[in-house]
């Protein structure tokens, strides 16, 4: 009859019950630090889907189709949405604010929704009187935020997102630039410690320069965060163009703003704004940089 030294049981439960936790603990920490991952594919369907429902100009049916839509797929993956409603210039005013829990904001993410009522660059004289389709000049930073909703954990430190209306259509008589982020800042009183705008992201040809208006400490942060996730080759640390854009009004009350934005894409303003020039890689690249960024600045 064989006898087994109890003491040696207990040795190898022990070993067993440690390579366990370790490996719970390793996967853990693994899944924290590591997103859901951002789908590209899943986020150049929803440029598709904007682009779909015709212009997203202000007062037509696709700029209220979209709303609604945006609106769906927020609280789809559990935000609370409210609509900023105003008015400026006599036109009406709805910027969407997407939220989790009832504390103000440290990081707003944001991108305007609407599209241009003219295509004023188009290099076709007759098509400049006809409405800009606007695949990456609105619906990729939409794209973008909508897809980071979907995977944001939700132990971040506080996040908004806001989809800002009344953004591209200055220069034409009655309007003027960036109306729905300036009515944001003049009448929603919260102090973010940061406001990131995605704007023009989805280009196939993607080069991303720092912003000259933009913080430069915010901006030096989401840079290296690219570079360091592989995308140094679209993040490109030297400066190049000075824009009036959503981050200005934030900028103006002195809160860190930063606009990630390609302002060499060639369609901006023109019929050719469409969903053949948005690629699922570049939408990636950007959201996944938002992503990591945005986890790295602690939680609650």
């Amino acid at each position: 009859m064989n006898k087994r030294n109890p003491t040696i049981y207990l040795g190898l439960i022990s070993t067993l019950f440690l390579v366990i936790t370790g490996w719970y603990a390793f996967s853990f920490n693994t899944y924290s630090t590591t997103p859901e991952t951002f789908d590209g594919e899943r986020a150049l369907a929803d440029v598709e889907t904007q682009v779909a429902m015709g212009p997203r100009t202000p007062g037509s049916a696709g700029h209220a189709q979209v709303r609604e839509w945006m609106r769906t797929e927020l609280e789809n993956t559990g935000w609370l949405v409210e609509i900023h409603e105003t008015e400026r210039l006599g036109h009406p005013i709805y910027n969407i604010i997407a939220k989790k829990g009832g504390e103000l904001p440290q990081i707003i993410l944001a991108a305007h929704y609407d599209t241009r009522f003219f295509a004023d660059h188009d290099p076709v004289e007759t098509k400049r009187s006809e409405p800009v389709p606007g695949a990456n000049d609105g619906a990729s930073g939409v794209a973008v935020l909508l897809e980071l909703a979907r995977i944001l954990p939700d132990d971040t430190v506080p996040v908004w997102l806001v989809f800002f209306d009344a953004e591209d259509n200055g220069r034409i008589e009655g309007w003027d630039w960036i109306l729905g982020s300036r009515a944001f800042v003049e009448e929603i009183p919260v102090r973010p410690r940061a406001v990131i705008i995605v704007d023009m992201v989805g280009d196939a040809d993607l080069n991303l320069y720092y912003e000259r208006n933009s913080d430069v400490t915010l901006r030096a942060e989401i840079w290296k965060t690219a570079e360091r996730l592989g995308y140094g080759d679209i993040f490109i640390p030297s400066e190049k163009h000075s824009i009036l854009d959503d981050h200005t009004p934030f900028l103006e009350k002195g809160i860190p703003a930063v606009d990630i934005i390609d302002f060499d894409y060639p369609y901006w303003h023109t019929t050719e704004d469409t969903t053949d020039k948005v690629s699922a890689e570049s939408l990636k690249a950007v959201g996944d940089t938002l992503w990591h960024w945005v986890v790295e600045q602690g939680g609650n």
